[in-house]
């Protein structure tokens, strides 16, 4: 499942390096936080490795 926006793509990246160990959990905020707790380490390596050219910064509230 790739990112719909680059905001994603980032929380995402963020999650998976506290969930390797290579940040700490503590320094999570926001979304990044909750997808370390409730994603696997795969399901965050799709959404992290998303391409993030033609992402918009957020996505729209109306998709």
């Amino acid at each position: 499942m790739p990112a719909k926006s680059k905001a994603q793509q980032k929380a995402a990246g963020a999650a998976l390096a506290a969930k390797r160990d290579d940040m700490k959990k503590s320094e999570l905020k926001g979304a990044s936080k909750g997808m370390e707790k409730s994603m696997s380490e795969k399901e965050l390596e799709e959404l992290a490795s998303t391409k993030r050219k033609g992402k918009p910064e957020h996505k729209s509230k109306s998709d």
